[in-house]
């Protein structure tokens, strides 16, 4: 089953809260790359931990009948990067995502508020 990639968002959302993930940022980047509809970036505080999102994010959406294109990153858990096409999902750990800033780089696309608890 196809989801649109909002329902694809909120539902990614959702999988990465439900592991506490921390500080969840949604950036719509319609309007500034033809890369993808969206971006989700979020963090773990190990690499287990960031694992262990990527894996429930991938799980929820997997029930749903959608499979990530592609992954990256998972063996060494520091930034995994799952693409979706529409949405791309960026779970880091906090050195790497302090370094890397995606938010500062993204800074012009509009941050999406998801509702809590979908």
């Amino acid at each position: 089953m196809a989801l649109i990639p909002q329902a694809l968002v909120n539902v990614a959302v959702q999988a990465a809260e439900d592991k506490k993930a921390i500080d969840i940022t949604v950036f719509d980047i319609r309007e500034i790359s033809i890369i993808a509809d969206y971006f989700i970036i979020c963090s773990g505080r190990s690499r287990v931990h960031a694992k262990a999102i990527v894996e429930n994010v991938q799980d929820k959406l997997a029930e749903l009948g959608v499979a990530a294109l592609r992954r990256e990153g998972f063996r060494e858990g520091a930034w995994v990067l799952l693409d979706y096409g529409d949405v791309v999902i960026h779970v880091f750990q906090d050195a790497e995502r302090q370094f890397y800033n995606l938010e500062r780089l993204w800074g012009d696309a509009r941050v999406v508020k998801i509702p809590v608890n979908i």
